[in-house]
Formats: C-alpha cells, structure tokens, sequence
C-alpha cells in the first residue's frame, strides 16, 4: 500500500511544500490500523463462528444440551426425594414428641457439619452448585435420619408398656373410612353456623363400620353424653385419653380393660351430628391433641402423607 503523502501551501514563497508527520503521528497511525485490522479480523471470525456451522463445535453444543438435561432431571429428582425426607422427618418428630416425650432432633443436629460449596466456576455454575448442595443436604439428612431411628430403637425397647398404652393408630380402618369429613382445629359449626374449635377428627363413614381402641386403656365412660350421643371414653394411663362420639352401638362397660385394636363399638349418628361420622379426639392432660399426629403404627408413610392432606384440606364439620 503506498503512504499518503500531503502538503500545506507555503505564503511566503508561494509553494507548496511537502509536510512531514512527527514521531507521535506515525505511531499512533499505525495503532489505530492495527486496531481496525483487529477489531474487523473478530468481526469475521465471530459471524463465521456462528453462521457456519462446524462438526466440533456442534457435538460440544449437543453435549452440553444433553448435560443441562440431565442436570435438571437431577434437580428435580433430588428435589422429590427431599420432600419425601421432610415428611420422614415431621412423622419422627411427632413420634418422638407424642409417644416417646423426647425432644425431636433439631434441624442444626441433623445439618451438622455441613458446609455449603461455592461452585461459580463451573458452566452453568448455578444449577451445579444446587444439585450439588441438594445432595449434600440429603445424605446428611439420611445419615442423620438413620442415626435418630437407632436412637428411638433402643429408647423404645425401654418404654413397652408406654408404647403399648399411647394411642397410636385410627380408631376405624384405613379402608373402611369414605372421606376426611374434617381435621383439627377452627371450624365452622354446621348446625349453629358459628365459629368452634374442632377438638378432634371426623371420619365420615357408614352406620355399623367397626370402631378399634387405639391403645391399651381402662374404659372411663361408656355411655350418652350431651352433645357427643353415644361415647366411649378410654383411659390410657401416662396422661392420655382419647373420646369416640356418636355411635350406634357401644360394646364396653365402665372399668373394662381393653387392648389396641379391640373393637369397642360401632360408628353411628347419635347426638349433635348431621351425618353418620366416628368423632375422634385425643387429649393429654385434659387438653386436645390432633389426632393425625398418632397414627404413626398402622399406616404406610404414603397413607400418613395423604391423611396428612386430606385433614388439612377437610372443612365441614359433621357435629
């Protein structure tokens, strides 16, 4: 390329002279050339990179989609298994709470000694780093989990007539139960229409449908009761009662002993109540308890979760 030559016109001697760029002029043409050379050369490349498609560079993008895949189906399935683990770990610590009277595992026993990774580096470093700490929770969590089982084992290997007494299964069968009519605590009364506290459970189901006592007991009353219609109440000893209200039959006296899973009477629809139901309730020094925190014997952890749901759900009171 041949060099720009320029002039400037002399007054004086009425000529035009030639004119000469300094030392500072010079280089600096040559940084700014270099400079649009450059910037033109990654112009190029870049549209190239993208608009021509090339083998190495396609099977590292495929690559990569298929990772981030995979990542995600792990985050999610990790993200399940979690929530499954919560529910192991609310049904422990009802355990612990309502049947052994032993403190539940904090949440910093369970999490000790874990420390969260910084994984920014990484591609896609957020979705790495929260599967990573997804499963670092988890294995601490099952670590702690196990711990927390073998600890309740030798606790309750001291504790037989405790566990034997404590009500800790539904009073009517899991299969013979139609629907959660309602769960514990405030509801609206459907015969007054004003606002009550629940004090127990309601399982809607059909006259005559067997009614079990939930532990060991020595029955208190059996008998009519104002508003309850037909009632057993059973004494377990270790500060619990339970109550079993508005039944057709009742098949126990006062003073009788009964075993967990003797059948006591039969669901009905005596007293207050708009519907064949079992109203069940269960108290500790005299004060109610919810029930869905004692069926922790007779139902899978898939049947607990669902009872769970479905007492939360529930709103209609049946008396």
């Amino acid at each position: 390329m041949s060099r720009k030559v320029f002039y400037k016109y002399n007054e004086l001697t009425g000529a035009f002279e030639r004119v000469f760029p300094s030392r500072v002029d010079r280089v600096w043409s040559v940084v700014k050339n270099s400079f649009e050379a450059v910037a033109v050369a990654v112009i190029l490349i870049g549209g190239l990179y993208y608009l021509i498609d090339f083998p190495k560079e396609r099977l590292l993008r495929e690559e990569n989609t298929r990772l981030k895949q995979h990542l995600d189906q792990l985050d999610n399935r990790l993200t399940d298994a979690l929530d499954v683990l919560d529910h192991v770990i609310e049904r422990d610590n009802n355990f612990y709470r309502v049947m052994m009277q032993a403190d539940p595992m904090s949440i910093n026993r369970r999490m000790a000694g874990h420390e969260r990774r910084n994984l920014t580096g990484f591609s896609d470093a957020e979705l790495v780093e929260d599967v990573t700490e997804k499963m670092d929770i988890l294995d601490r969590l099952l670590y702690s989990q196990i711990n927390s089982f073998d600890s309740l084992r030798t606790y309750a290997a001291q504790q037989k007539d405790r566990i034997a007494s404590i009500p800790s299964v539904q009073p009517i069968s899991h299969y013979d139960m139609k629907q959660m009519a309602s769960g514990y605590g405030t509801r609206v009364d459907p015969v007054y229409g004003t606002i009550k506290f629940h004090e127990g459970m309601d399982f809607a189901s059909a006259v005559g449908t067997p009614v079990y006592a939930t532990g060991n007991a020595t029955v208190r009353k059996a008998g009519w009761e104002s508003g309850y219609g037909n009632l057993i109440e059973l004494d377990h000893g270790y500060n619990y009662t339970t109550r079993y209200a508005h039944l057709s039959k009742i098949l126990v006296r006062p003073g009788q002993t009964v075993k967990r899973g003797d059948k006591i009477g039969e669901v009905g629809n005596t007293g207050k109540s708009t519907g064949s139901h079992l109203h069940y309730e269960v108290r500790y020094n005299g004060q109610p308890r919810n029930p869905v925190n004692y069926y922790f014997q007779d139902l899978t952890p898939e049947q607990y979760v669902e009872l769970i749901r479905a007492a939360d759900a529930a709103a209609h009171v049946m008396d």
